[in-house]
């Protein structure tokens, strides 16, 4: 994305882009409106299906390619030898699980169907594919963290959604416009549209974490890093300082130094001041989203922090 200058010849958009933070919660946003479509449609077409099930060689046209044609089937190659295998299958298990039956999750035994795995080109265990309407792409290989395999499926659903057999998500116009207007460096007028939004669907994320998106940019305009740095440096329980310092570390890709210096914040400070730091510190999970490692860290040393 191109950085656009602000006041003093700062930059309003740093390191981190936050149009692709964006787009992640509009990738999230999609698939969980795409989960019920998915579903009306399978159970249309197809009436009730397991949402995991052991393939082989004689029923992988059945399972894979023709239920393919309803909802988004994942391939799970493992082997019983695999260790990685025993970590990243029940992982898949748990999200099949609680997405309802948006999705399913077919389980390949590499040792028992070596066709199978040679007509894949598996190369190496685990390794992940996907099935939609027919068609069979590459996922991944290897045993990811949770975070990111939930990250993996949301795409492939907000993809399976977005096909015309499925109930297309349909971005309301205000977020469109707050969008637009984020980008172009318009703050008051994205503002504006996100507030809209919001008095429309109050605890919308998107706009919520829209809104988030603004006030950072705000507070960083005109602001001399170096100075700002140093500031925060000298002065660990000077609440405003180490704000600035953490919006910051966010704008140059920094997000666990950011969380990281909220949560030492909370940590050193009390009170008022202290329930500003933890306030700041929500604001940027929101901003950042759920799903990211880094907020997931920062989410258990808070508690701990706090408990």
């Amino acid at each position: 994305m191109t950085q656009q200058p602000g006041p003093g010849g700062i930059n309003t958009y740093g390191a981190i882009d936050l149009g692709a933070l964006a787009q992640a919660r509009q990738v999230q946003q999609q698939a969980a409106e795409a989960r019920a479509g998915l579903v009306a449609r399978a159970e249309a077409t197809g009436g009730a299906h397991p949402a995991a099930i052991a393939v082989g060689e004689a029923n992988f046209e059945a399972e894979v390619v023709a239920r393919s044609m309803t909802v988004p089937v994942v391939l799970d190659f493992w082997a019983e030898w695999c260790a990685p295998c025993k970590q990243l299958t029940p992982v898949l298990e748990r999200l099949v699980a609680a997405d309802g039956g948006a999705w399913v999750l077919a389980t390949i035994d590499v040792d028992a169907n070596p066709q199978l795995a040679a007509a894949a080109q598996v190369q190496s265990i685990p390794t992940v594919m996907v099935a939609w309407q027919g068609q069979i792409a590459p996922g991944f290989t290897g045993a990811l963290p949770e975070a990111q395999v939930r990250l993996f499926v949301d795409e492939l659903l907000a993809i399976a959604g977005s096909s015309p057999a499925v109930a297309e998500a349909v971005e309301e116009p205000e977020m469109t416009e707050a969008d637009d207007a984020l980008m172009s460096g318009d703050l008051d007028a994205a503002e504006a549209a996100y507030r809209t939004t919001l008095a429309d669907r109050p605890g919308d994320a998107e706009a919520t974490a829209g809104l988030v998106q603004v006030g950072l940019l705000r507070r960083t305009q005109g602001v001399d890093p170096a100075v700002a740095r140093e500031r925060a440096a000298s002065a660990p329980t000077d609440v405003d300082a180490q704000l600035v310092a953490a919006d910051l570390d966010l704008l140059d890709g920094n997000v666990a130094g950011a969380l990281n210096r909220l949560i030492d914040t909370v940590v050193a400070t009390s009170d008022d001041e202290r329930e500003r730091a933890r306030v700041h510190l929500l604001e940027l999970f929101a901003l950042v989203g759920s799903a990211e490692p880094a907020v997931l860290a920062a989410r258990t040393r808070l508690a701990s922090a706090l408990f």
